[in-house]
């Protein structure tokens, strides 16, 4: 696939992003706009490997036809990369932003050279076609005259939903917030992913035939958590319907939930009860909401302006607090990770083509390093107790370092330091220690079972709940994962609804 020889003659090259101190003064995305012949070069370096682990179990979960469409970009041939792009995923221009890029990870090439750029060229295809104005909606030749309920709007809910629709079903997906696309509108920083790139999909969903209703709980009022997207919604004095899920059974032949893993793991230690501590989700939300309302003028946000921020915890979503905490203008910042310091290359128990548990530095990291002089992360922390200031507000919090040894068994055990407590200035800490699982009321109402993790009960491939007609599917099945695995999710759910209600015709 693309040049015979085009690994040795070419270095692997990212599109880069815009330069850091330009880009914290907005919200515009970080990338930039390749140039044509860069992304040919990159497409040329995807040698024939044989078997094509990108596209194997340790890669692209969607099983995209990466090297069929990295030889397509080589030859010019950009219209057939996109019909190829998406015969395996629906929404490209997610992926191609958000995505950790695991099929980069397994890349034949990376045994021993940098790999592929896929994700790079992913989202140029796709920008393309919007561009170009290839991408439009796909109206289904024939009605089948049945009906599916989809709760919750994110990655799964709606690559479910346009499958289905494109099936000739009728679809309905139903949202809590006031905006369609669950975590891809609300958790993820306009700067990584536009608004306006969800949209436009959306607007196609909606011209196929899906029907989105917003502002509808699938629930009791009581299944508000303080703090939680659901109150943040009823806290801009939107107008929430309520629906009891159990409605939806009767009203529709199949209901699928895609509701998400939305309930965060907190850090219950003294302290926790001050003013100024924050999950993650909700500091991110709040932020969006506000920015998409009134351009951040309405002061329905939490404001890092002036002040000593810690991120506790890593990962992409520790990685949006850190660059949203930058553009309101934080004083200090610092995050915190209870783990070492990954290595620069694999360690030997991290082979190829596992993904590569190596030292990063994302765009939170790098913008932080150019503005105050050094990367903001801190290593074996252990958070201990915030800090008060006597008045219920958070001053501080104190920590000790900790170290990581492997026992007998060869399992990793964490000890304290004797004598490294350390005492941290903090007006607004953030939580990004992740989530454990999908909200369980609405769940509990329609008797649905439970696995061992909190998680909706349903095979993966089939779906299918303990309840007749009712499916899962994405984070509030798997578990918290990411956006491309719960489009697998969406679209395989979609299969095995389309077979139940066809008794045994499966979508192509």
């Amino acid at each position: 696939m693309g040049k015979p020889t085009g690994f040795k003659e070419y270095q692997r090259e990212t599109v880069p992003y815009r330069d850091p101190m330009l880009r914290l003064n907005d919200y515009a995305e970080i990338y930039t706009d390749p140039l044509e012949n860069h992304l040919q070069t990159q497409g040329a370096r995807c040698m024939d490997c044989g078997v094509p682990f990108c596209q194997s179990d340790t890669g692209c979960p969607v099983d995209n036809l990466i090297p069929e469409w990295n030889d397509l970009v080589y030859h010019s041939r950009w219209h057939d990369a996109l019909d190829l792009l998406h015969k395996t995923n629906n929404f490209p221009e997610f992926t191609g932003r958000v995505c950790p890029a695991p099929c980069e990870g397994s890349c034949v090439l990376g045994v021993n050279s940098p790999p592929v750029t896929i994700k790079n060229i992913e989202n140029s295809i796709i920008d393309r076609g919007f561009e170009e104005g290839w991408v439009k909606p796909q109206i289904p030749t024939s009605e089948s005259g049945q009906s599916v309920a989809i709760i919750g709007s994110g990655p799964a809910g709606i690559a479910a939903a346009q499958q289905l629709r494109r099936a000739g079903h009728k679809v309905s997906v139903y949202e809590r917030a006031d905006r369609i696309g669950g975590l891809l509108m609300y958790g993820i920083p306009n700067m990584k992913l536009d608004k306006g790139v969800i949209d436009r999909r959306i607007d196609q969903l909606r011209s196929e035939g899906v029907k989105f209703f917003t502002n509808t709980h699938i629930g009791k009022t009581e299944d508000f958590p303080a703090g939680h997207v659901n109150r943040i919604m009823q806290d801009a004095d939107l107008k929430i319907s309520y629906i009891d899920p159990n409605d939806l059974s009767q009203q529709f032949d199949a209901v699928l939930w895609a509701t998400g893993a939305t309930k965060p793991r907190d850090l219950p230690i003294p302290g926790r009860e001050l003013k100024g501590i924050h999950f993650a989700m909700d500091f991110l939300t709040r932020n969006t909401k506000s920015l998409l309302d009134s351009k951040l003028q309405d002061d329905r946000y939490i404001s890092a302006k002036g002040k000593n921020v810690i991120v506790i915890g890593g990962g992409d979503t520790g990685t949006d607090c850190i660059g949203t905490s930058l553009r309101h203008g934080c004083k200090t910042l610092v995050n915190f990770e209870l783990l070492p310091e990954p290595p620069l290359e694999r360690a030997l128990d991290n082979p190829w083509p596992q993904w590569p548990k190596i030292f990063r530095v994302d765009y939170g990291h790098q913008e932080a390093t150019e503005r105050n002089g050094k990367d903001p992360r801190e290593y074996c922390i252990l958070s201990k107790e915030f800090i008060s200031d006597g008045k219920g507000n958070l001053t501080g919090i104190k920590t000790v370092n900790v170290e990581w040894t492997k026992d007998d068994s060869g399992r990793f055990q964490m000890h304290e330091i004797e004598g490294s407590e350390k005492e941290w200035k903090a007006d607004l800490i953030t939580l990004a220690l992740g989530f454990l699982g999908p909200e369980q009321t609405a769940i509990d109402m329609m008797g649905l079972e439970h696995d061992q993790r909190s998680n909706i009960k349903a095979a993966y491939g089939e779906f299918t709940t303990n309840i007749e007609g009712v499916f899962a599917a994405g984070d509030c099945r798997r578990g918290q994962s990411l956006v491309v695995w719960a489009i697998n999710e969406g679209r395989n759910a979609a299969k095995a609804i389309d077979k139940y209600l066809r008794n045994g015709h499966e979508i192509t």
